[in-house]
């Protein structure tokens, strides 16, 4: 190519668009250099509690959200670390078998600005009566589901 028809401003945004190409690169192969597999295989948990609980097409807030609590808070170290794909592993589990309209946790349940409250939700993981128990016992729930970045993930306190 003849450097002399590109003139100094065209070999300039040359340079330019390769150098953002070149970063863009770079910071997508490192970013997923640091995202490892979960250590919890959602693949093969019990979904019952949302799915019994959770039903469309009206998707009540207050059932909704204590079932998902009820599912996830037992996970809530591993849903938080940044570090691994368990958030986003959980959502499409959870998407799989519920088959519910994208973002419907994170515009149902919401809370604190510290996040989804886990204190207050029994630990009934795949204990399907005892989470229908604590569903119809209208336990309280808090937090909101938080979305970062292209992923969703889950700030639990």
């Amino acid at each position: 190519m003849d450097r002399s028809r590109l003139g100094s401003g065209g070999v300039r945004a040359c340079l330019q668009a390769i150098l953002v190409l070149v970063l863009a690169a770079t910071a997508a192969a490192s970013t997923a250099s640091f995202i490892s597999d979960c250590p919890v295989d959602f693949e093969f948990l019990n979904y019952t509690i949302i799915t019994s609980q959770c039903k469309g097409p009206q998707y009540s807030p207050k059932l909704c959200c204590t079932a998902f609590l009820q599912f996830a808070c037992p996970y809530s170290d591993e849903l938080n670390d940044l570090t691994n794909d368990c958030a986003s592993t959980m959502f499409s589990y959870i998407n799989l078998y519920g088959k519910y309209p994208p973002g419907l946790f994170a515009s149902e349940c919401k809370g604190s600005k510290r996040g989804l409250e886990c204190s207050s939700v029994p630990s009934a993981v795949n204990d399907t009566a005892t989470s229908a128990a604590a569903v119809a016992a209208g336990i309280p729930t808090a937090g909101v589901l938080v979305m970062g970045s292209l992923l969703p993930f889950l700030l639990f306190t």
